[in-house]
């Protein structure tokens, strides 16, 4: 008889990979969206010293961008108002996938100087001075302000580390916060806080047999009761009877002698407790709120999935063969908007259109990506706009097709990045916060995609024009190639270390895209373009998304750093998309709206004050939004 082999052993290889796939499988998603957000930060504190950039590990809200933080001290006086003090950042909640600007490491330290966000016990005794006003921001008049709402300081200080800590998620919050009017069930909660503070003291005292028995069961009726009511509406009609049990108990827990120590050590555990759990409902909240504002709304997609079938299945609407020879005449009014949502891209032609005097030699290019183009294609052949033409483009179709030698093929917006701007010598003055709104990779190449035209207007999908733009065809810009409203609350001297040894003046100021103006004829003859594929070899050393986004800045800044003329700063207000003090009148009498920020005008987290403009040139009795419930 041979012998029965022994079993097998187990191999515990296979299951543990499993495992592990499905581990990395859960991370994924959350690595994709916060990959999307590049951290960078700058600080200039004296000239001769050099620039710490180190890795912050924040959430960074922006759009396409990242966030950017510069610290300036305000020695000479001669740059010291509050707009141009500025300390840049790029991120606000913890996150660790970030990616970072490439810079010269042999000169840049990575140890980060900035100091952590305050903890709350230092916020409430910090929190005991005088009251400071909410936190708010100028336009670009200077005069837009709100009249100062006076809050808490414990409120005040709180939502300074928040903001910096989890970004415009505690701006909408504080504009969305309810009172609490549920007092019993508060009560009830207090109750339970010292009941179990008492109760392992009381519990070890000889004699205190009862009342330790009385105590553990007023702590379950009262757990009992909190789990099934969470306002007072639903408390029992009995409730009272069990408030003034539970304060009759605690009252005869106090007078026993107990071990201070113990209840002491009993009360930091609950409060550390509550706090970790606060904590941990604040990241999930931000982390939501982040979600919300990068992620296309449900309505949204359906309405993009429904134009897309629709455009296949009936027969083609082309109004571009009609319009075609309006595309390519050089003294037609062109605007260009770089878009992948055609409810945006909607608004801007139709807030443009209406505000016009002439709209028979205006054209509108859209360049949209091919996911959303036979949608684009199909909404602007089903709606008109005046006398205006409407041309529709395939980006990366034609990047692809006809400029194989260009290496970025794929559609960028505008990059937006954070701004938080406050001053070393008074670092008791709020930090205020601005989106700096940049190029992107593909404006770079809208002169080789319409290679007949000699200017136009390019305009971000987050506009509302209300006033007529013409005159911005008559604007002698002395030879420079990009008309664009400057914002001097940056300088380039101050991103010496982002920048590299590039030639630049260090007293040249930021701009802001939103509305610009492009002579196409000076961008040739300066190869533009040409300049730009050159920094981005230098400056984008991998081929990840965020980096090249990261890229944009510097490219963007120096590309054009010596081209730019000045437009006037009455043609657009910004920040409509996360600055709650602009005034109504303000916006009511600006050229034009640019809803730079988190809260788009198109999402539910929009600032309600501002979305009403944005609504009033948002198509009506449109069927596909009707099905797809979109609302006006």
């Amino acid at each position: 008889m041979k012998a029965t082999p022994p079993p097998a052993k187990r191999r515990r290889g296979p299951r543990l990979a499993v495992l592990a796939l499905v581990f990395c499988s859960l991370l994924v998603p959350i690595a994709f969206l916060f990959n999307r957000f590049p951290a960078v930060y700058v600080t200039d504190e004296r000239p001769q010293q050099e620039i710490d950039l180190p890795s912050f590990e924040r959430l960074g809200l922006g759009r396409g961008g990242g966030v950017i933080e510069v610290r300036q001290e305000d020695s000479s006086g001669a740059n010291t108002v509050t707009k141009d003090a500025p300390e840049i950042y790029r991120g606000s909640s913890s996150i660790d996938s970030h990616h970072h600007i490439n810079t010269d490491h042999s000169k840049v330290s990575t140890k980060p100087k900035v100091p952590p966000p305050p903890k709350i016990e230092q916020l409430k005794l910090e929190a005991k001075r005088v009251p400071v006003p909410v936190q708010h921001a100028k336009d670009v008049s200077g005069s837009n302000m709100k009249p100062a709402k006076v809050q808490n300081a414990d409120d005040v200080e709180k939502s300074k580390a928040c903001q910096l800590e989890f970004g415009s998620y505690c701006l909408w919050f504080l504009e969305h916060k309810e009172v609490m009017k549920d007092a019993i069930v508060k009560r009830l909660k207090d109750q339970l806080f010292v009941a179990r503070s008492y109760y392992p003291s009381i519990a070890k005292i000889k004699g205190k047999e009862a009342l330790s028995r009385e105590l553990k069961q007023n702590i379950q009726e009262h757990e009992r009761v909190l789990s099934e009511s969470i306002v007072d509406a639903d408390l029992p009609s009995f409730i009272k009877m069990k408030i003034e049990k539970m304060d009759r108990t605690i009252a005869r827990a106090k007078a026993c002698t107990v071990d201070c120590n113990n209840v002491d050590r009993k009360f930091r555990q609950i409060l550390h407790m509550t706090e970790d759990e606060a904590h941990f409902h604040m990241k999930q909240s931000a982390y939501l709120y982040n979600l919300g504002v990068h992620t296309m709304p449900k309505s949204h997609h359906c309405l993009n999935m429904r134009l897309t079938v629709e455009y296949f299945k009936s027969t083609p609407l082309d109004s571009d063969d009609s319009n075609a020879h309006r595309f390519t005449v050089p003294d037609h009014r062109h605007y260009v908007i770089l878009s992948k949502n055609v409810l945006a891209a909607s608004v801007v032609i139709n807030s443009t259109v209406n505000s016009s005097e002439e709209t028979e030699n205006v054209v509108f290019h859209i360049l949209t990506d091919t996911q959303n183009f036979y949608a684009m294609k199909h909404w602007f052949a089903r709606n008109t706009y005046r006398e205006s033409a409407v041309h529709v483009i395939n980006y990366e179709h034609i990047i692809l097709e006809n400029l194989p030698e260009f290496s970025t093929q794929q559609l960028y917006l505008p990059e937006e990045f954070r701004v938080f701007i406050s001053n070393l010598e008074r670092p008791t003055e709020k930090t205020r916060v601005e989106y700096l709104s940049v190029f992107s990779h593909s404006h770079f190449f809208i002169p080789e995609i319409l290679k007949d035209l000699k200017k136009v207007v390019v305009l971000d999908d987050d506009m509302v024009v209300q006033r007529d733009l013409s005159f911005l065809w008559n604007i002698d810009m002395g030879g420079k190639v990009n008309g664009a409203v400057k914002f001097c609350g940056l300088r380039l001297g101050q991103l010496r270390n982002l920048l590299g040894k590039a030639t630049y003046n260090p007293q040249s100021c930021a701009w802001m895209s939103g509305v610009n103006v492009i002579d196409l004829e000076k961008w040739r003859e300066h190869n533009v373009t040409e300049n730009y594929l050159q920094l981005l070899k230098k400056f984008q050393h991998n081929d990840d998304e965020a980096s090249a986004r990261t890229a944009a800045l510097r490219i963007s800044l120096l590309s054009l750093e010596s081209l730019i003329y000045p437009l006037d700063e009455s043609l657009t207000i910004s920040g409509l998309g996360y600055d709650y003090a602009i005034r109504e009148e303000v916006v009511r009498n600006s050229a034009s709206l640019h809803y730079n920020g988190d809260m788009k005008p198109w999402l539910e987290l929009g600032i309600p004050d501002y979305r009403k403009y944005w609504k009033r040139f948002l198509t009506q009795d449109e069927q596909f939004m009707d099905e797809c419930n979109v609302s006006p």
